[in-house]
């Protein structure tokens, strides 16, 4: 009787502990998605979501998430500037061509001196586009042990893109560029490359010289330098996100490095040889992971080192110029009226003034006076573009009423 009684009670504890166990697994397939693991709520705009998205080749999920990252951009399009000095009134010409023609709402994020925030905020807060664009002010920010090192390099603040990715956590994707840079299309379209950027591509940077034989990098340089004349860095694409997730591979140590590792070391190996700072400092890093660049055409960052010598964009000849990028100052001087005309007539124009008649006929005719120079001799191609973006603008505003 007695072995009876154990026997069930036994057989009662096996019953009881199936029954906890069978209860355990219930609730743990209640917290599991369909395929195992922890689901997570996540809202698909969250910057975790968005890192996922741009991550091709994880799988099939992973490829239709990308793919509809491609055929559906984020509604806000980010742009970074930094403004030191006596740029003030560049930087502001520069954000004024990139409202009058894009389409996606705008985020402006400007990194300045503390002395202009004041006057920046006078300015942009007087922009008749509430809505549409808004902006951040941010300080001057270094690496607090290599400060001083970062500020000299170059020109003043110049090295701060550097530091974008890492101060800027937030933000997914962004396109950098100089305060000498005119938009004179739609800052959409540069945007859209993000879209054919292939699983390995970071960034995207047009080449400093299309002609071999008047390219800088090739003849000068004494350190590693992208492709066969250099990229220059006024107008870059970055995807944020794979920048800080990528290793870099260098030529200082066999173990590849994160973005934020690496910069110092490349600047302690090469200081003593590079002439362009920061712009240097990318070129070595693509040069050693050049799948990670992608290279668009040089009507993206037309300099007037593609007309002073003889036209040698021929992107630019065919279609015009997209983005005018005013190095050396000549938007200030005298050396190339060409693009301190157009300059003057995006600075002059005023928002919701017609375009043909205060901004486009006007600079035509500025630019006719300029054919005794060497850029001035094509100067159709600085209005092809604009002339097609105005027309493009007035259509979009036509089919919206």
């Amino acid at each position: 009787m007695r072995r009876f009684a154990r026997v069930a009670l036994l057989c009662l504890g096996c019953a009881v502990c199936s029954l906890l166990y069978g209860l355990s697994q219930l609730a743990l397939s209640l917290e599991q998605g369909p395929g195992g693991g922890h689901r997570q709520a996540r809202d698909p705009a969250a910057p975790g979501a968005r890192r996922q998205a741009g991550s091709a080749g994880r799988g099939e999920a992973g490829a239709q998430r990308y793919d509809y990252m491609k055929t559906h951009p984020s509604e806000k399009m980010h742009l970074a500037v930094v403004a030191c000095g006596e740029r003030l009134e560049e930087t502001v010409t520069m954000l004024r061509s990139a409202i009058i023609f894009s389409i996606k709402p705008l985020h402006f994020h400007i990194f300045a001196e503390d002395q202009l925030h004041e006057s920046f905020k006078d300015i942009l807060d007087e922009f008749p586009y509430e809505g549409r664009v808004n902006y951040t002010l941010y300080p001057i920010t270094f690496p607090s042990e290599s400060a001083a090192e970062w500020k000299k390099l170059f020109k003043p603040c110049a090295s701060q893109r550097l530091f974008l990715p890492l101060i800027l956590k937030n933000v997914d994707s962004l396109l950098y560029v100089d305060t000498d840079i005119l938009f004179l299309r739609p800052v959409d379209d540069i945007w859209s490359f993000l879209g054919k950027f292939n699983s390995t591509q970071i960034a995207a940077m047009a080449p400093e010289h299309e002609e071999p034989r008047i390219g800088w990098y090739n003849r000068f340089a004494r350190h590693p330098y992208y492709g066969v004349t250099g990229i220059n860095s006024g107008v870059m694409l970055m995807n944020m996100t794979r920048i800080r997730r990528k290793y870099f591979k260098n030529d200082m140590t066999p173990v590849r490095l994160q973005w934020g590792e690496i910069l110092m070391p490349l600047l302690k190996k090469y200081k003593l040889n590079i002439t362009w700072g920061d712009q240097d400092l990318l070129n070595i890093m693509f040069f050693h992971n050049p799948e990670s660049l992608y290279v668009f055409p040089c009507q993206w960052n037309y300099r007037p080192d593609h007309c002073i010598y003889g036209s040698n964009c021929k992107a630019a000849e065919e279609e015009g110029i997209f983005i005018l990028h005013g190095n050396r100052g000549v938007y200030h001087d005298d050396k190339q009226p060409t693009f301190r005309a157009v300059y003057e007539a995006i600075k002059n124009y005023s928002f919701g003034d017609d375009l043909v008649h205060s901004l486009l006929q006007p600079l035509e005719q500025e630019l006719q006076k300029t054919m005794h120079t060497y850029c001035g001799r094509v100067y159709k191609v600085f209005i092809k573009q604009l002339t097609k973006s105005i027309r493009d603008l007035y259509a979009r505003r036509s089919k919206g009423r």
